[in-house]
């Protein structure tokens, strides 16, 4: 069996507790640890503001944490396309991809979050037309990283023999996953430009399989081979790992947030042993998934990362 890769998730609401001066040194003291556990990734959320809580730039943090890191891949979960001209993130991307030396993880959505679009004055289209703008950034991306000359007219984005040197370290270019389940139109996106897709945490399995079904029959129209995109998913919404059941009725206290009720909150997180959650993951190996994303809700403190590592990631992979 191919090696499982799990993802830990790093967005800017797990930091909402750290003081503005300390932000990218905690960032960065995880990431290491991160590697240093054999984590297959770190991956940033795509922010610029909420409310008035402090918020890193993902892409510039990643160019930092390429240069203070040697193995561990690094990238976003997702780059809103909203923000960024395409050709531009394709230079950006293709730079950190030099700078980590190929260590680049690109995942790209199409935006969902209006008020910052308002906010910092990017336009926010339609979501059919900010899907159609998702669809030719992706196109003028790959262009960018494998033509040595890009042109490309569209509805949206026009480029005209744009270079993009140095080209990424990795062949033919990074790995670009594709945000969100919209079975209607961004799977068809998905179908026609992921390596990987990302759905978000679904609750169900049925719903998980459902999702690969419709993207299996946008890839026969498009003509593309299902088996080409890697699957990947969410097994959780957030993660509560606890070396045993003694540890987990202990640390259950300080993870229940207050006004919150143990039923609702357990609807959305896992809450288990090691041994609880190999069960967990058991139901999408079996349906060949090698990809899994963590978010960890006890995050800034690292205790549930390390013993996720040791306890489950070690024992899948070995």
């Amino acid at each position: 069996m191919d090696e499982i890769k799990f993802g830990v998730f790093l967005p800017f609401y797990s930091f909402r507790n750290t003081e503005s001066d300390s932000l990218f040194n905690r960032i960065l003291s995880i990431t290491q640890e991160c590697e240093r556990l054999g984590y297959y990734s770190v991956l940033l959320d795509d922010h610029l503001m909420f409310n008035n809580m402090p918020i890193l730039e993902c892409w510039t943090t990643l160019s930092a944490l390429s240069s203070a890191t040697e193995k561990i891949r690094l990238g976003t979960m997702v780059t809103c396309n909203g923000f960024r001209n395409p050709a531009l993130l394709a230079k950006m991307a293709a730079t950190v991809d030099n700078i980590s030396d190929g260590r680049l993880e690109l995942a790209i959505g199409a935006g969902v979050q209006q008020n910052e679009h308002n906010a910092y004055g990017f336009p926010f289209p339609s979501t059919k037309a900010r899907i159609e703008k998702l669809n030719e950034a992706v196109e003028i991306i790959k262009k960018l990283w494998t033509h040595e000359k890009a042109s490309y007219y569209g509805k949206h984005h026009t480029i005209l023999d744009a270079v993009c040197e140095p080209k990424p370290v990795q062949k033919p270019h990074p790995p670009i996953t594709i945000g969100g389940g919209g079975e209607k139109l961004t799977m068809k996106v998905t179908a026609q430009h992921a390596d990987r897709y990302d759905w978000g945490y679904l609750s169900t399995i049925d719903t998980y399989k459902h999702k690969l079904k419709v993207l299996e029959n946008n890839c026969d129209t498009v003509g593309r081979s299902f088996e080409d995109i890697e699957k990947s998913c969410w097994p959780a919404g957030q993660i509560f790992i606890g070396k045993d059941k003694k540890e987990l009725k202990k640390k259950m206290v300080q993870w229940l947030p207050k006004g919150v009720s143990l039923e609702d909150f357990m609807k959305t997180s896992f809450v288990g042993t090691p041994e609880d959650f190999i069960k967990q993951l058991q139901q999408y190996l079996n349906l060949n998934v090698t990809h899994f994303m963590l978010f960890f809700g006890d995050i800034p403190d690292i205790e549930g990362v390390r013993v996720f590592a040791e306890n489950v990631v070690h024992q899948i992979n070995n």
